[in-house]
């Protein structure tokens, strides 16, 4: 579910590590840097997001963005995620 809310707020918008910390917390995810830039740098690798260094001041900061296959992917992931919550909810 991580991945997927990564790939989500990357295709709306460019993120940077801590937005995506603060973001992943408001929804019950603790991650520290350590857990969560390899995740970050897997899906670049895989090709699903891609990164570009913005610098502000003193500071430089490596913002993150959904390519072509990673909206590609997420759209895939979402028609699984909302037939397995169809099922889930069918039941009752």
């Amino acid at each position: 579910m991580i991945r997927l809310h990564i790939l989500y707020h990357a295709s709306k918008e460019p993120i940077f590590g801590l937005s995506i910390i603060e973001e992943l917390g408001r929804h019950g995810y603790k991650l520290s840097p350590g857990t969560l830039y390899p995740i970050l740098h897997g899906l670049e690798k895989r090709g699903y997001l891609r990164s570009t260094e913005k610098r502000d001041g003193r500071q430089t900061r490596r913002f993150y963005r959904a390519t072509a296959a990673g909206r590609k992917a997420l759209r895939g992931a979402k028609e699984k995620v909302r037939e397995l919550v169809g099922e889930l909810f069918d039941e009752e």
